[in-house]
C-alpha cells in the first residue's frame, strides 16, 4: 500500500484522552494514579493509538477536577510521584506511543504559593500576579452588590462555573478576579514575571519529554480593557435554567445569544502568547505540539508560528450526527483552514470529559451501538488527526447520579444548590437538572471487567465515582476482548487500517455523491492511493453506483463492519447493509 510521507507524527497520530483519575487505580484507594496507567499501556498499545492526551495530573484540591492547580512542576500525591510519572512517560513511549499534557495557562489554585503570596498584601512582590480590582461604589447587574461596608464588584461580570466572577479578599481589600471558580483566580498575563514563570514550568516538563500540550481554556487568558459591564438581563444560574427550558428555535436562539453576551467581554485571542509557546516548543527536538481547546482557525497564525491544531468543535455541536450534517461542516471547516495556510491541519473529536458521552449523545435508543461504529468511523476516516475520549472504545455511557450528594463536580453542586436555593426549585427536579448538566456523568471510572467496581479498584474500596452499573452487561474490556463483533475490536480493526492504509492519514478529500440523505460518500486520496468510505446511517439495505466516482476502476474491500466474504466488489453495483461502514481501496 505504500509508506507514509514526511508528515509530523501528530498529523498522523490517533490520539486517546486519558482522565487520571478515572483510567485505573493501582494502589487500591479508589482513585486512578500513574501505577494504573502505567500498567495499562499494553492495553493501549494493543488498542492502536499512537499518543496519549493526559488530564491534569498535577497537584490539585480539587474543586474543579484537577483544573485548579497549586504546583505546576509536581505530581499529585494521589496520582503517584515524579518518578511514577517518568515511568509512564518511559513506559508509553517504549511502546511507540508519545504523551501530551493539558495545560492550563489562564490561572491557578487560590492554593498555589503564588496566589497566597499575592492575596496578602498590595506590597508583596506578587501582588500583581492576578488581576485586582478595587471595589465600585456602583452596585452590579443583578449581582446583588459587593460585600457589607466594602463596595460592589468591578462589574457584573460572572464566572462561567458559580456566579460572579469576583471575590472580594479582606488582606488586600480588593476584588480578584476568576473566569471560572473563586478557587481558581486568573492569573496577570501582562505581568512579564507570570510570562517567565509559566514558561519555566513548560520547559519543566519539555525537559522530562513530554511531546507536547493540550491548552485549556485559551480563549479566557485576556479580558477586555476597561472591562465593560455585559447587557444580559439574567444571573448565570437563570441563564443556565432558561436555556434548559427553550423550546422553541426562538428561545434556543436567544438563550445562546445571552450565553455569548453574557462572557464576550471576558474572551480574548492571545496569539502573541501562543507564538511565544509556540517558539519554546520549536526550540526541542522531534516535532513537539500544541493543541488549542478552542475552535478557532487564527490560531493556526501564519500556519507555522502558533499551535499546530485547534479543535473541530462545531461537528459536535448536534444531537444528532446526519450525512449533511458531516457533509456542511467539513466544507466550512477545510475552506477556513486552508484560507489560513496551507499547513493548517485539521483535528476532529466527537467527545471529551466536559460533554456527554458518544454512545449516549448521538444515539438514537434504538441503534446506539450501530450509530456508536459509525461514529467512530466517521472520526478515524475525516481528514485531519482523531481524538478519542477512554472508555467509548467499548461503549461507556453517561451515569446520571441523582443523588446530589454523589457528585463530584462543583459546578453541579452548585447549580443544584443555586436552583434550590435562589430559584425556588422542587429538590428532586434539581436533582435531575444537575445529574444532567454534571461532568461527572461522563467521567466515572473506567470498566476494565465484570468483577465489582467494573475491575477499577478493589470491591471493598469505594471508588471517587460511581461505576456505571453496564459494566456487568458486557460493557468492559475483558467481556469483549475475544469477541470478534465487539464495538473494542471494531476500534482496533479500524485503527489498524488506518495504521496501514496511508490516504487514510495523509489524503485530500473528495465528496461523493454529496445529494445522498442516507449515506456519507467521500473519497481520501494520495497520488499513490485512493480510498473510498461510505457510512451507511440509514436502517435501509442500499445498492449504490460508485463507477463515476472511481472512474471504472474496481474495489477492493479493507474494512466492512458487515462481514463480507470476499474482498473485490462491483463498484457500480455497491450493496450496503443497514449501519454499514464499509472502506475499499480503489484500484486498477
Amino acid at each position: 500500500m505504500g509508506g507514509m510521507s514526511k508528515l509530523a507524527w501528530w498529523q498522523t497520530a490517533v490520539f486517546y484522552q486519558v482522565y487520571p483519575r478515572s483510567f485505573a487505580d493501582g494502589n487500591g484507594d479508589g482513585i486512578g494514579d500513574f501505577s494504573g496507567m502505567t500498567a495499562k499501556l499494553d492495553y493501549l498499545q494493543s488498542l492502536g493509538v499512537d499518543a496519549l492526551w493526559l488530564s491534569p495530573h498535577f497537584p490539585s484540591p480539587m474543586w474543579d477536577c484537577g483544573y485548579d492547580i497549586s504546583d505546576f512542576e509536581a505530581v499529585a500525591p494521589e496520582y503517584g510521584t515524579l518518578a511514577d510519572f517518568r515511568r509512564f512517560l518511559d513506559g508509553a513511549h517504549a511502546r511507540g506511543m508519545r504523551v501530551i499534557l493539558d495545560l492550563a495557562l489562564n490561572h491557578t489554585s487560590d492554593e498555589h504559593a503564588w496566589f497566597v503570596e499575592s492575596k496578602s498584601s498590595r506590597d508583596n512582590p506578587k501582588a500583581n500576579w492576578y488581576v485586582w480590582s478595587d471595589p465600585s461604589p456602583i452596585s452590579g447587574v443583578r449581582n446583588g452588590g459587593g460585600r457589607e461596608g466594602v463596595g460592589a464588584e468591578p462589574n457584573n461580570w460572572q464566572s462561567c462555573f458559580d456566579g460572579p466572577a469576583w471575590t472580594y479578599a479582606p488582606e488586600r481589600g480588593q476584588y480578584y478576579y476568576h473566569y471560572f471558580m473563586k478557587q481558581q483566580p486568573d492569573l496577570n498575563w501582562e505581568n512579564p514575571e507570570v510570562k517567565a514563570a509559566m514558561w519555566k514550568a513548560v520547559r519543566f516538563w519539555l525537559d522530562l519529554g513530554v511531546d507536547g500540550f493540550r491548552l485549556d481554556a485559551l480563549g479566557t487568558i485576556f479580558e477586555r480593557a476597561g472591562r465593560p459591564n455585559h447587557p444580559v438581563p439574567m444571573t448565570l444560574a437563570e441563564l443556565r435554567r432558561f436555556g434548559e427550558n427553550a423550546n422553541t428555535d426562538e428561545e434556543k436562539k436567544l438563550a445562546a445569544k445571552y450565553w455569548y453576551e453574557m462572557f464576550m467581554y471576558q474572551w480574548g485571542r492571545p496569539h502573541n502568547l501562543m507564538k511565544e509557546l509556540r517558539g519554546i516548543l520549536d526550540e526541542y527536538p522531534g516535532d513537539r505540539m500544541l493543541v488549542g481547546e478552542d475552535d478557532d482557525v487564527s490560531y493556526h497564525g501564519n500556519g507555522s508560528d502558533e499551535l499546530n491544531m485547534v479543535f473541530n468543535f462545531p461537528l459536535m455541536r448536534t444531537d444528532r450526527i446526519t450525512p449533511n450534517w458531516v457533509r456542511r461542516n467539513q466544507k466550512e471547516r477545510l475552506a477556513a483552514l486552508a484560507k489560513v495556510s496551507p499547513q493548517a491541519w485539521p483535528c476532529n473529536t466527537l467527545g471529551n470529559h466536559d460533554c456527554s458521552r458518544i454512545y449516549t449523545r448521538y444515539g438514537d435508543g434504538l441503534h446506539n451501538a450501530e450509530l456508536a461504529r459509525l461514529n467512530a468511523a466517521l472520526i478515524l476516516t475525516l481528514r485531519g488527526t482523531p481524538f478519542l475520549y477512554n472508555g467509548e472504545e467499548i461503549g461507556m455511557t453517561d451515569l446520571l447520579l441523582l443523588d446530589p450528594s454523589q457528585l463530584r463536580d462543583t459546578m453541579a453542586t452548585w447549580y443544584y444548590h443555586a436552583l434550590v436555593s435562589d430559584l425556588k426549585t422542587a429538590p428532586g427536579e434539581a436533582a435531575r437538572r444537575a445529574a444532567g448538566m454534571t461532568r461527572d456523568k461522563n467521567r466515572t471510572p473506567m470498566q476494565w471487567s465484570g468483577e465489582p467496581n467494573g475491575g477499577f479498584c478493589p470491591a471493598r474500596v469505594q471508588p471517587w465515582l460511581p461505576v456505571n452499573p453496564d459494566y456487568a452487561r458486557g460493557v468492559n474490556v475483558q467481556a469483549q476482548e475475544d469477541d470478534p463483533g465487539s464495538l473494542l475490536n471494531f476500534y482496533r480493526r479500524l485503527l489498524r487500517v488506518r495504521k496501514e492504509t496511508p490516504a487514510l492519514a495523509e489524503g485530500d478529500t473528495l465528496p461523493v455523491h454529496p445529494r445522498a440523505e442516507e449515506y456519507l460518500a467521500f473519497l481520501r486520496a494520495t497520488e499513490k492511493q485512493s480510498v473510498l468510505i461510505v457510512l451507511n446511517y440509514s436502517g435501509q439495505s442500499l445498492a449504490l453506483d460508485f463507477a463515476r466516482a472511481v472512474r471504472g476502476k474496481t474495489l477492493r474491500t479493507l474494512f466492512s463492519s458487515a462481514g463480507r466474504a470476499g474482498s473485490a466488489e462491483r463498484p457500480s453495483r455497491l450493496h450496503l447493509a443497514p449501519y454499514e461502514v464499509y472502506l475499499a481501496e480503489v484500484t486498477a
